[in-house]
């Protein structure tokens, strides 16, 4: 397993920090904190003219509390930390990150700017697995695991649908995607579009939520202003994502799963594929597993030991999926029976 200099993962964790600092920076008016079904969240609260609006900071934490009440400090470094940034970035390129190819990096960068991550959007798939190279320190290996064309975004419903009362993206996504090339397309439910392809390459971003009911519909977004093909087993892999710095200009601040959540899910995903005879995907899925399993027995065994423990108590459909997966891959299914007994 190779990994990344000290310096270089220290370098990310910076880029990171100082990224959080930024989408504290902009405070406009006043923070205050909102409970709603037993969680605290923050809102930046403003004028405009005679109305009072509301701004989606984030869930309540103490590092965010720490980020508030420096806020105005943060503000005025605002140029240093832009310029720190950038140099950070050159620093990671040169020792050999992946980075974000420029078309990629500019949609991330336009979708943060609206605010789709700040209002639980999730990246995941291959584009949140070439991000845990910066979380982990791992160098990565230039093959066909860590490369994709499309883009996937993830959000629970209830959740989109408690922001939205006090805040939406401030762009359509139709009209980001359109910038980019982007056609919405044809759903089977008239006006309820939840995936657009681009026109001149053929790439897709869809949009996807968590499905707790028997059927996968189309479900709305509603902060995001968008519709989403709900999945079973995708609440396993957004619950508490994390945030992720993407290697572009001066870095883009987006979320992505927990990295032993991520691993864990590819398995079930991977064994899902089967079913539709998908099996270069589902060797990907499961390669991507292994790969990051490896990684989190050496580094983060507690993590993975609890993210395994709850997906095996989600029921026998869990447990059934999992060891079909992990019968494919005995060496790996070896270490993980041993992490749990």
């Amino acid at each position: 397993m190779l990994r990344h200099s000290p310096i270089s993962h220290a370098a990310y964790h910076d880029l990171l920090r100082s990224l959080l600092d930024e989408a504290v920076a902009g405070i406009r008016g006043t923070p205050t904190r909102v409970v709603r079904n037993g969680k605290t969240y923050w809102y930046d609260t403003y004028r405009v003219g005679t109305d009072v609006r509301k701004s989606y900071i984030g869930e309540d934490s103490e590092a965010l509390q720490a980020r508030i009440a420096r806020h105005d400090a943060l503000k005025e470094e605002a140029d240093a930390r832009k310029k720190e940034r950038a140099r950070l970035i050159r620093l990671l390129r040169a020792e050999g990150f992946l980075g974000t190819d420029g078309a990629t990096g500019s949609l991330l960068a336009a979708m943060a700017s609206a605010g789709v991550f700040r209002l639980g959007g999730t990246v995941i798939g291959t584009h949140a697995f070439r991000l845990y190279e910066g979380e982990l320190g791992v160098r990565y290996r230039f093959d066909q695991t860590a490369m994709t064309q499309d883009m996937d975004i993830a959000s629970f419903e209830r959740l989109s649908l408690s922001l939205s009362q006090d805040d939406q993206v401030s762009t359509s996504m139709q009209d980001v995607l359109s910038g980019f090339a982007f056609d919405p397309v044809p759903s089977l439910e008239p006006g309820q579009v939840w995936r657009w392809r681009q026109t001149r390459n053929d790439t897709l971003v869809e949009f996807l939520t968590p499905s707790f009911r028997p059927e996968e519909d189309i479900r709305p977004l509603e902060a995001l202003g968008v519709s989403a093909q709900s999945l079973h087993y995708l609440n396993y892999l957004i619950a508490s994502p994390i945030p992720a710095a993407v290697l572009y200009r001066s870095g883009v601040l987006v979320q992505i799963p927990r990295p032993e959540r991520f691993a864990l899910h590819k398995l079930i995903v991977a064994d899902r594929r089967r079913e539709g005879m998908d099996s270069l995907k589902s060797q990907k899925d499961r390669r991507q597993a292994e790969f990051l399993i490896a990684i989190l027995l050496e580094d983060r065994p507690d993590d993975l030991a609890e993210a395994l423990e709850d997906l095996r108590s989600r029921g026998p459909q869990w447990n059934v999926r999992l060891d079909r997966s992990l019968a494919r891959i005995p060496e790996t299914a070896a270490r993980l029976h041993a992490l749990a007994a």
